[in-house]
C-alpha cells in the first residue's frame, strides 16, 4: 500500500475534498447535523472558510489556518466525527468498520492541496462554486443553496450571473 504524504504548511491555505462512502446519497444536505459539526469545530480550532460547497455526497472547502498552525486532519476528523455521532450506522459496515467502531459514514481519506498562489486560489474557488453544475444538480451556479458563491456575489466579487446558464447552452465562463 502507498504511503501518502500529507503536505504540513503552518498558517498555509488548503483545499480540500472530502466524501461520503456510499455515493450516492442525499445525507449532506437533507440535514443541518454537517453544518452544526462544521460550526462547533471552527468555534474550537478556528479557521477561515474562504469556499466551500456541499453537495449530497461531498463536500470541497477551502481553508485558511491560522499562523504556526497546521492541523487540518485533527480538524477533518472532528467534524466528520460530530456528524456521524448524529447519523445512524450504514448497514453495510466493513469488519474493520466494526472493529474501530466507525459508523461507516465516510471515506476513510480525503483529498488535500495546499494551495500555491492568487492564481490557484481562484481556480479553486471556481471550481468549489461551479461544482453543482458540473454534477448535473443546477443548470446555475446561483440555484445551488449550499455554496459561499452567494457571499461572494454578496461582497462585490462575483456577479451573480457567474458561471452562465447551462439551460442555455452559455459555457461556464460565458463561453
Amino acid at each position: 500500500m502507498p504511503q501518502y504524504r500529507r503536505a504540513w504548511l503552518e498558517g498555509s491555505v488548503y483545499f480540500f475534498t472530502v466524501v461520503l462512502a456510499e455515493r450516492p446519497s442525499g445525507l449532506l444536505i437533507e440535514r443541518s447535523v454537517l453544518r452544526n459539526a462544521y460550526r462547533l469545530v471552527a468555534d474550537r480550532r478556528p479557521f477561515e472558510t474562504i469556499a466551500i460547497c456541499v453537495l449530497p455526497d461531498h463536500l470541497h472547502a477551502i481553508w485558511s489556518l491560522p499562523a504556526g498552525d497546521a492541523d487540518f486532519a485533527t480538524r477533518w476528523s472532528l467534524i466528520k466525527s460530530g456528524f456521524s455521532r448524529a447519523m445512524a450506522a450504514s448497514p453495510t459496515r466493513s469488519a474493520s468498520k466494526l472493529a474501530k467502531r466507525e459508523k461507516g459514514l465516510w471515506q476513510r481519506r480525503y483529498w488535500e492541496h495546499a494551495i500555491r498562489n492568487e492564481a490557484d486560489l481562484a481556480r479553486h474557488v471556481d471550481y468549489i462554486h461551479f461544482n453543482p453544475v458540473k454534477h448535473g444538480y443546477v443548470p446555475r451556479v446561483r440555484d445551488w443553496p449550499h455554496s459561499s458563491f452567494h457571499r461572494y456575489v454578496a461582497r462585490g466579487l462575483l456577479p451573480a450571473d457567474w458561471g452562465g446558464d447551462m439551460r442555455s447552452n452559455e459555457g461556464p465562463f460565458g463561453e
